[in-house]
């Protein structure tokens, strides 16, 4: 049997994958997603390359969100954690 790594995400209550997007699409994706959500609710955003990497948590932190987390993946893809803010 291969031994596998399974990883645990933070506790969410949604997620998206905008690794196939480029920007500014990533960050489009990323609003729509935390405009559907409601105030502290956790978003967890998959994404690849620098500049979304750069940009995603900074837009969201520019429009209130507090951003709780980035981490990478075995993949070479990051995951950013974001609270929405009160509306």
């Amino acid at each position: 049997m291969q031994d596998t790594k399974v990883m645990e995400l933070p506790a969410h209550n949604r997620a998206i994958d905008i690794t196939a997007e480029t920007c500014p699409m990533t960050y489009v994706r990323t609003r729509l997603a935390l405009d559907s959500m409601a105030a502290g609710e956790i978003l967890l955003v998959r994404l690849r390359g620098a500049e979304p990497r750069a940009n995603v948590p900074r837009a969201a932190a520019d429009q209130g969100h507090d951003l709780l987390d980035m981490f990478d993946l075995p993949d070479g893809s990051a995951v950013v954690v974001i609270r929405k803010a009160e509306d």
